[in-house]
């Protein structure tokens, strides 16, 4: 990159290192900038998600032999907006995402196949706080996924889970250094499943923690490492709930870099990030690949 190109990119006014949560419900879709709270604007989120997985554990964390092929392709559309309340030196956050989704799902033993597409579930932020100080970051925030999505129990049509969550969020991010330069950054989240429509199951609720700690370069690229956790903390529950999964409770965790560039002349920044599962229980174990777009539609003057 010639010197005065970097100079300029320099030069003008970055947006914000933090990207705008699409929702989280899946691992690995937030990671290095988790607990930051975005500069006040109105910002546009495109993402493309892809998991893919050839082992399937049990409750013990060995390995079940079905023969598993999983992939799942995902992209998500949002919108967030962030304001400054000066008064209350305080940050006010909205969001909302519309995802689209395909998940293929065969196994050898038995043979089975699945293939489903269409609209996944809405998430919609109605309300995020966030503070912000020299070196640290607080947000806390308040979320829902709707069940807008197709969901077909034991079909083979669509891609939603079937039924309302909720979900509360807790995090915070340290800049360290002399130059703010060194980041650690994580956000935790409780998620309240409700029972899913037109059958007797509800989900249990799980606790998940994403994050990540990273180095920025030159001001305009973060490097680092990403990583997730979910706990599932009550049963899965009702009377249409196969016995074979009674007690069993998810549990994994996901390691993995990431970068993130910042793109100033073109208020836009980009993310790609990968992540792969290790620790597995009651759930699928495979890798995550995250591609992300964020750019500012409109920012206040200053």
């Amino acid at each position: 990159m010639p010197a005065s190109i970097a100079a300029l990119l320099l030069f003008l006014h970055a947006p914000a290192r933090a990207q705008q949560d699409l929702g989280h419900k899946t691992l690995g879709t937030v990671g290095l900038q988790a607990g930051r709270q975005p500069d006040a604007g109105i910002y546009l989120v495109d993402m493309i998600v892809r998991y893919e997985a050839t082992k399937l554990m049990n409750r013990n964390g060995a390995e079940i032999p079905v023969g598993l092929d999983l992939d799942a392709l995902a992209g998500g559309l949002g919108v967030g907006a962030a304001f400054e309340l000066p008064k209350l030196e305080t940050f006010l956050d909205l969001a909302i995402s519309v995802p689209l989704a395909r998940a293929s799902i065969n196994t050898a033993n038995p043979v089975a196949s699945i293939d489903r597409s269409g609209l996944g579930d809405v998430f919609v932020q109605p309300l995020k706080l966030g503070w912000r100080t020299k070196h640290f970051q607080v947000v806390a925030g308040y979320g829902f996924y709707a069940p807008t999505g197709e969901s077909e129990p034991g079909g083979n049509d669509g891609v939603g889970r079937g039924h309302w969550t909720h979900q509360l969020s807790l995090g915070g991010t340290i800049d360290a250094g002399a130059r703010r330069d060194w980041h650690l950054s994580a956000l935790a989240s409780y998620d309240l499943n409700m029972q899913k429509r037109d059958i007797d199951i509800t989900r249990g609720d799980t606790v998940q923690i994403q994050g990540g700690a990273s180095y920025t370069v030159g001001r305009i690229l973060d490097v680092g490492v990403a990583g997730y956790a979910l706990w599932q903390v009550t049963d899965d529950s009702g009377t249409a709930l196969p016995a074979v999964l009674r007690g069993a409770r998810d549990t994994v965790y996901g390691l993995g870099p990431e970068i993130d560039l910042r793109i100033p002349a073109a208020r836009c920044s980009l993310v790609a990030r990968f992540e792969h599962d290790f620790g597995a229980r009651s759930r699928p174990q495979g890798e995550i690949f995250v591609f992300g777009l964020t750019s500012m539609l409109w920012r206040p003057k200053r």
